[in-house]
Formats: C-alpha cells, sequence, structure tokens
C-alpha cells in the first residue's frame, strides 16, 4: 500500500498510476479514492497520470478520532500533493471532495494547480442560515448523523437509493453498485464520517470560490437529491472568477458512476481546452 505519514502522524492511503499531467481525484462523503474507479481507468489509458486518495477516516487512510474539518483535509492534500511533488495539476471532486477541492486551491494551490472541477460539490455552503435562507435546514444533517452513528450498516444501504438516483420510476438499478457503495463507507471509521457531516454541510467555501484564480468547471445534475443544484452548482460558478457549469437534467448526484461516459467525456473536453 501506497501511504503518507502527514504532521499529525495520521496515514493517507493513496494510488498514483501513470505518467502524464497529474488528474488528482478527491472523493465523497463516506467513500473511498475506489469512487474514481470509472474515471480512473479512463484517463490513465488516455495517458495521464492519475491520483487517488482516502480521506483521513475514510477508505484505507488511519482512523484517527482528529482532524475531520475542511481546513485538515486541505492541508492533507497539500502534504501529498508535495511529496508527489505534483505540477501542473487538476483536481476535480465530488461531494464533499469538492469542497476539498476549492479549500485546497484556494489555501494551498498557487503555483501547482492548473484547474479545478466541482462535481455535484457542496460548495458554496449547504446549511440553512441567516446567511444561506434557501440552505438545507440543520435538522436534515442531524438525522444523517443519527443514521450513521448508530443505524451505519442499515442507513448506509437506504442511502445508496436517492444518491444514484434508483428511487426515480424507471430508474435501472445496479446491486453491484449499491454494494459497491456501501463497501467503501463500512471501510471508514464511524467517528470520522459523523464528524464529516458538520465539515460537508457547514463550511463556508463562498471565500475560497472568490478567490481562485484559475478555470474551473462546474457539473451538476439537476436531479441531485443529496446536494440541490439551485443552492450548490447554480450559486457556486457565480462566484468563480473563471468558471464553467454544465448542469445535467435527470442526473443524479452519484452521476460519475452512473453517466460515467458524459461525465468522462466533458472532463476531457475541459482538461484538454
Amino acid at each position: 500500500m501506497s501511504t503518507i505519514t502527514v504532521k499529525d502522524g495520521t496515514e493517507i492511503y493513496y494510488k498514483d498510476w501513470g505518467t502524464g499531467q497529474p488528474l488528482f481525484f478527491h472523493h465523497g462523503w463516506p467513500l473511498s479514492g475506489d469512487d474514481w474507479d470509472g474515471q480512473m481507468m479512463f484517463f490513465l489509458e488516455k495517458g495521464f497520470r492519475v491520483i487517488a486518495h482516502d480521506r483521513r477516516g475514510h477508505g484505507r487512510s488511519g482512523q484517527t478520532p482528529n482532524g475531520h474539518d475542511m481546513d485538515t483535509y486541505a492541508a492533507d492534500v497539500a502534504e501529498l500533493t508535495q511529496a508527489l511533488d505534483l505540477k501542473d495539476a487538476i483536481h476535480i471532486g465530488h461531494s464533499t471532495g469538492g469542497g476539498e477541492v476549492i479549500r485546497y486551491v484556494a489555501k494551498h494551490g498557487k503555483g501547482r494547480v492548473a484547474k479545478a472541477v466541482l462535481i455535484s460539490a457542496v460548495t458554496p455552503i449547504m446549511v440553512k442560515n441567516e446567511n444561506n435562507p434557501d440552505g438545507i435546514p440543520l435538522s436534515v444533517f442531524d438525522e444523517i448523523r443519527e443514521g450513521t452513528a448508530f443505524h451505519r450498516p442499515q442507513y448506509f444501504q437506504d442511502f445508496t437509493l436517492p444518491f444514484y438516483g434508483y428511487n426515480r420510476e424507471g430508474a435501472k438499478v445496479s446491486q453491484g453498485v449499491r454494494d459497491n457503495w456501501w463497501r467503501q463507507g463500512m471501510m471508514g471509521a464511524i467517528k470520522a464520517h459523523v464528524d464529516c457531516v458538520k465539515a460537508f454541510s457547514e463550511t463556508d467555501f463562498t471565500d475560497d470560490l472568490k478567490s481562485v484564480d484559475i478555470p474551473v468547471l462546474v457539473l451538476h445534475g439537476e436531479d441531485d437529491q443529496i446536494v440541490p443544484f439551485p443552492i450548490t452548482g447554480a450559486v457556486a460558478v457565480k462566484l468563480l472568477k473563471h468558471g464553467r457549469l454544465i448542469s445535467y437534467p435527470g442526473f443524479p448526484h452519484g452521476m460519475p458512476t452512473t453517466e460515467a461516459a458524459t461525465i468522462n467525456k466533458d472532463l476531457l473536453a475541459f482538461i484538454k481546452s
């Protein structure tokens, strides 16, 4: 296994395949780098260097009780990108990973990052508050914490249905995709998963989005039941200096898996642009 030990002693697992321009993939909650299989293979075969890590407390990384916040997640990525000496990299994040990408780029990415992609991302902020009146009530995230903390095996099984839009009429359900989501989730630390809910729902990325000077592609499904498009992707692109939006009617939150052919095509076009 390839790992680095970051400054607080946590081991971070990563995959690093191929040569060429580096593409660094950041996964969503509560998954692992394995969630990018459909992109890692596609871009490896296109001649890129592909890298995906498991966020601390997730997948095969150390199950530390501490550091489950966006600043620490981004700092972990900074240590890994420095250790791998990545330059001219493109950072691609899904869901929580999108927040991680924009925080990393804003705080640590100067001189190392060429472009970024936010897919179904939690940016700029999810939770409803006085500055975000159209957001999601805190009670919804409290329910996610409750389900994760005390009913995780069944809760994670059930979560795959809205995640992939498998609860929509006429959806073609893949049991293998559902099982793989559950497998990834159950590999991680329960405390890390509970703590991460606050990180992905309450972190405000407004200033990060405004400060980034590089080109950023925003991809979002219009039928995203987990991270609703009108309060995230549609808002985030307006805060970016060099943002471009592609929204997809009917696509679910987990569209990098269910709609990989479309997502990969649009990613490749942006990378080559």
